[in-house]
């Protein structure tokens, strides 16, 4: 039986770390009886609040700083047509969307050259890599919906509603990329692993990955951004290592979009390469004090805004959640929300008339808050602050914004 926080846990303890192997992650995080999907449309209240529930146990691999979700069971799991993922309607997002494209496109001249996506939900990069230049696109997603790709170059993708795997070891081009989907994966190693025996042959061949960034996370005590898909978290230096070991040589490790995405670039290399050794230490000392500033701080900030919400729902104060996503559905169920919010908002149309998993909260779009009035805006990321207080003065309203 481990401990957390001085309290017994019952979720039994993962042996192995899944990046490098190493016996025995350090548990430092629980939350019991979380949504097992937080993406899943849901048509009514009751279906929310009874879809199936996971136990969340981050641990901390003492060897080389990934994080994992000890507790995840894949079979919990669903991605499907009904998983809504995309981020495409907001216009901040989409604009930073297609410059990174841009950037990749021109930095790895990918103009009439043949692109793959790991996990290309509804294949709006892929479109999009096609769009400025690539010549083709092949993507992997069991979330794809075809009607809904409507890009200009719609035409030039092929998406496999499906899984990546080895069977589809035989699927070549000259550009892969895999977009926020390493996080959902549990077996990181062998993942990445298969990954590069794939990419035997690929001559020149580069890959880019990109995952939500860890350190940010922990440093900020973000438990909104803790949920049960997200089964693997990455540090600059875990990511790197990852790669390295795996036979990559990794050209390129960085931050994006208010340091909230982390990215690798990388290519094949002839034999394993060596994740750089100096300030090895450091870097994983530095880690273990974002894992231990989380493990004794994030409660208090959880306690917090249970009693802020609290005192303005006794006021008669109306506040909603701005973010119906997968934050959203963490910090709803992890602080333990009912009536305290009146609804979810989302601009994603596809969301609008669903419920949240886990709480049941009713999704709304922009046009409905003049008839909820309400007094309080809790935004899910401030990156769309600005994006945000827009929409609301445009419907004559100026509710008080909180991020979080």
């Amino acid at each position: 039986m481990t401990e957390i926080d001085g309290r017994p846990s019952a979720v039994p303890q993962a042996e192995r770390c899944p990046a490098c192997g190493s016996a025995d992650p350090a548990p430092f995080y629980e939350a019991r009886g979380v949504p097992s999907n937080s993406c899943i449309l849901m048509d009514s209240a009751e279906e929310a609040v009874g879809y199936p529930r996971g136990d969340i146990v981050l641990g901390l691999c003492d060897a080389c700083g990934f994080i994992a979700n000890l507790a995840f069971d894949k079979a919990l799991t669903e991605y499907s047509a009904r998983y809504e993922e995309t981020q495409g309607f907001s216009p901040t997002f989409s604009r930073w969307h297609r410059n990174l494209a841009e950037q990749l496109v021109a930095r790895h001249r990918l103009a009439g050259k043949t692109v793959v996506e790991i996990g290309c939900g509804k294949g709006e990069f892929l479109t999009l890599l096609c769009e400025l230049g690539a010549a083709k696109g092949i993507g992997f997603d069991p979330a794809y919906r075809p009607e809904r790709n409507t890009g200009p170059a719609a035409d030039r993708v092929e998406v496999v509603r499906d899984l990546y795997s080895d069977r589809y070891a035989g699927i070549r081009g000259d550009f892969l990329c895999c977009k926020m989907t390493l996080e959902h994966i549990p077996a990181v190693g062998d993942f990445v692993a298969t990954v590069r025996r794939s990419m035997d042959g690929w001559d020149d061949a580069i890959v880019f990955f990109q995952v939500p960034e860890a350190s940010i996370i922990l440093d900020g005590l973000g438990f909104w951004d803790v949920y049960y898909e997200h089964c693997s978290y990455f540090t600059p230096d875990s990511l790197h290592r990852l790669f390295a070991s795996c036979g990559f040589e990794v050209l390129s490790v960085d931050t994006d979009y208010g340091d909230q995405y982390l990215m690798i670039e990388a290519r094949p290399a002839a034999s394993p390469d060596t994740p750089p050794t100096s300030g090895d230490a450091d870097r994983l000392a530095s880690t273990r004090r974002l894992v231990e500033r989380f493990r004794a701080s994030y409660r208090p900030a959880v306690d917090g805004w249970r009693r802020r919400l609290d005192e303005a729902a006794r006021r008669g104060e109306r506040t909603v959640l701005w973010g119906s996503g997968s934050k959203g559905v963490s910090f709803l169920t992890t602080v333990g929300l009912g009536d305290q919010i009146a609804a979810a908002v989302d601009i994603n149309p596809y969301r609008q008339g669903k419920y949240m998993p886990g709480t049941g909260h009713r999704i709304v779009g922009p046009d409905d808050l003049p008839a909820l009035r309400p007094d309080r805006v809790v935004i899910m990321n401030p990156i769309y602050r600005q994006e945000i207080g827009a929409m609301l003065a445009e419907r004559g309203l100026a509710p008080e914004i909180l991020t979080v």
